[in-house]
């Protein structure tokens, strides 16, 4: 008598591969989506004997899905322009957390939740390194990215100035130049210095650093903080004063802050002169100082480092966080859960979390998703070929059923 358990395995194996396919199309859209692809396998063969060459011979009992295997190549990369959204490019995984089970994942379409943290489209917290004081330290335990946009950085006062200027080397004795420098105290109030620089002799000249008098509760003329002689050599370099001119001190501000203790570069960290004389118009051309007031985050981007780096009113940008990124020994044996998250399992080992770029981790576009590596022309091929399997299978389970029949009719 025919056997209907192979035709009906080979039913059941392709009926679970067109389903398979079915949903590598049902998710031809989905962010981050990994294409599936099952492969069959024989199931047990039934020995009936040897042959006269002492052979074994040998009857199959069907067929089954051996394995569903996921396509893990990175997937088209479409910019959004979204501030939230990052792809990855090359190996890795997401770490997000749920209800304190970390999970992972390639979607990276984020977003933002009430309290300002990074977080999938399902609710899950997007895991990474913090900062503090615009600094990542990789290795410390990850915790949830916080982007909340109207974050405020408090003020940080001027320690380090510094200008490029020009001293007119043709000017008679007695000219006079002034510019002006913006520093900032400990509470974020600017303070505008001035300056004065004086010819008083061939490649000779003093300045004078004066503040408002109104800044430190007083009243007339500016206040004098600092002052001193320059003298330049015969090609217009500083002699002297050279290095930094510290303790430059500014006490009793009218708004409460603390004293300002100031440095003034007068050379470049390569010892070039900053204050030069030559024999045209005095002039600055570059100034800097440190400090800056306070300010409120107003936008963030992420790197392809995935460091987040947060724009400040005050015109700072300073890092927020870093999103790290998981490797598996074995990414076949992670566990779908659905919501385009992935487990950990024994097959696949325990998570390598590290930073983007490294460890053979991809690197992050910012603004950016990744598409669904599911390519719709492969898809329709694979399920014309299985619908043929099931087919075939459907018109041995006919023949096998005619065969039974007449032998059911036999006895008539």
């Amino acid at each position: 008598m025919p056997n209907f358990f192979i035709p009906l395995s080979g039913l059941s194996a392709s009926s679970e591969a067109l389903t398979t396919i079915s949903n590598n199309l049902a998710n031809l859209n989905t962010v981050g989506y990994k294409d599936n692809q099952a492969t069959f396998r024989d199931v047990f063969y039934q020995t009936m004997g040897n042959n006269g060459a002492n052979n074994p011979i040998q009857i199959g009992g069907g067929s089954a899905v051996g394995s569903v295997t996921s396509n893990f190549t990175t997937g088209t990369i479409q910019p959004t322009g979204i501030s939230s959204n990052a792809a990855i490019n090359g190996n890795g995984f997401f770490v997000v957390q749920d209800n304190g089970a970390m999970e992972y994942t390639r979607a990276g379409d984020f977003t933002v939740n009430s309290a300002g943290q990074l977080t999938t489209q399902g609710g899950q917290l997007v895991m990474g390194y913090s900062a503090t004081n615009g600094v990542v330290s990789a290795g410390q335990t990850l915790s949830p990215l916080q982007v909340n946009l109207g974050q405020l950085i408090p003020a940080s006062p001027t320690t380090s100035m510094q200008m490029q200027t020009n001293l007119d080397a043709s000017a008679a004795v007695g000219t006079s130049f002034s510019t002006p420098l913006t520093v900032y105290d400990s509470l974020g109030t600017p303070h505008d210095l001035t300056f004065q620089y004086t010819k008083t002799g061939s490649n000779a000249w003093d300045y004078q650093i004066t503040l408002p008098a109104a800044d430190t509760g007083g009243t007339g003329s500016p206040t004098v903080i600092t002052s001193g002689s320059m003298t330049f050599n015969s090609n217009g370099t500083l002699a002297s004063p050279t290095g930094t001119i510290s303790g430059i001190s500014i006490s009793g501000l009218a708004d409460g802050a603390a004293n300002l203790n100031l440095n003034w570069n007068v050379q470049d960290a390569a010892g070039n002169s900053l204050i030069t004389q030559s024999a045209a118009p005095s002039a600055t051309s570059t100034t800097f100082q440190d400090g800056f007031a306070s300010g409120t985050l107003t936008d963030y981007s992420i790197g392809s480092d995935g460091v987040v780096e947060g724009t400040f009113s005050n015109g700072q940008t300073l890092a927020l966080g870093q999103v790290v990124l998981a490797n598996f020994a074995n990414v076949q044996g992670l566990s779908r859960e659905g919501q385009n998250t992935y487990h950990a399992s024994l097959s696949s080992g325990a998570a390598v979390i590290g930073t983007p770029g490294t460890g053979g981790r991809g690197t992050l576009t910012g603004g950016a998703v990744e598409a669904s590596n599911v390519d719709i022309a492969t898809e329709f091929a694979n399920m014309i070929v299985t619908q043929r399997m099931f087919q075939a299978n459907a018109s041995v389970v006919t023949t096998f059923d005619q065969v039974s029949q007449t032998t059911i009719n036999m006895k008539q």
